[in-house]
């Protein structure tokens, strides 16, 4: 097995709090820190460097969302934000930053073992992307033609969202291009297709 992974958390709900410390500890994670806030979640981050971070959106001062931002920006890391409500401002300011998978309460163990899974597997393509694109700005920009491109498979081709990865994994490597390269490919490949 490998080893913990070190997280941290932040929601400003002490029975919350306290939910998500012994599910993550009984899932085998390490809880590095809990805090109640934005600020503090932002400051224990920079101080402990956690391998995984679980936030709620709205708390007192900076939310969850700006949180994440600054995190991210400091040191790129997966995020997992989890809200009370499902707010569609939230979901898309989330989809525009660095945040991975979004979780509606009440959070049951098995949404959240899937959220961090989602998070952890998408955060090590992020890495593979920011790696071969040697930058943040242009890994951020390759991600969004990677994720297009991942969306155009799994639509057309009825697939799940690791194999149209891996697909695209496979021919950048037979075909000796970039995954981005590959992946701007993606919609030539499919237009002129009827719509299904």
């Amino acid at each position: 097995m490998m080893p913990s992974l070190r997280v941290a958390v932040a929601d400003d709900e002490p029975d919350m709090q306290e939910y998500l410390r012994e599910t993550l500890t009984s899932l085998g994670y390490q809880v590095v820190c809990v805090v109640g806030d934005g600020e503090a979640l932002s400051r224990e981050c920079r101080a402990l460097l956690p391998d995984l971070v679980v936030t709620d959106v709205k708390m007192p001062g900076q939310t969850g969302l700006e949180a994440a931002v600054e995190i991210c920006r400091d040191r790129p890391v997966p995020i997992v934000v989890v809200s009370a409500y499902h707010v569609e401002e939230a979901l898309e300011r989330a989809a525009q930053s660095s945040i991975l998978t979004f979780l509606v309460k009440p959070i049951r163990e098995s949404n959240l073992t899937q959220a961090i899974a989602i998070a952890l597997r998408r955060f090590a393509e992020f890495k593979a992307v920011f790696a071969e694109a040697g930058g943040l700005r242009r890994a951020l920009e390759d991600r969004n033609v990677i994720e297009a491109a991942k969306r155009l498979l799994m639509r057309e081709a009825g697939i799940d969202e690791q194999t149209a990865f891996q697909r695209l994994q496979k021919l950048a490597s037979a075909r000796n291009h970039t995954l981005v390269d590959i992946a701007q490919k993606i919609p030539e490949a499919f237009r002129g297709l009827p719509e299904s």
